[in-house]
């Protein structure tokens, strides 16, 4: 039996982007940290990039991210499928 993590700052609500996971009482999803991640910034960066969370929320969706990376990946490709390089297309 798979272990559910339990996340403090992630949520996914369906009247809130589509049910699309989010950083808990934003509506800043997970594939935006997930994409800066992926263009090399590291997590410090990011909070610079998005300046309204703190350290602790996109370790949290770094770590959702590590978890569910499909489906991260996949909403990523449909909402910016021209941004992602093309090494990170292919190993989506």
């Amino acid at each position: 039996m798979k272990r559910v993590a339990r996340r403090p700052y992630v949520e996914s609500k369906a009247d809130i982007l589509g049910g699309s996971p989010v950083i808990r009482g934003t509506r800043t999803p997970v594939r935006a940290v997930a994409e800066l991640w992926k263009f090399g910034l590291p997590p410090e960066e990011i909070v610079d990039h998005l300046p309204h969370l703190n350290l602790a929320q996109v370790f949290d969706a770094l770590s959702y991210y590590q978890d569910y990376r499909r489906q991260i990946d996949g909403e990523i490709r449909r909402e910016w499928p021209t941004r992602l390089p093309k090494r990170a297309r292919s190993a989506a």
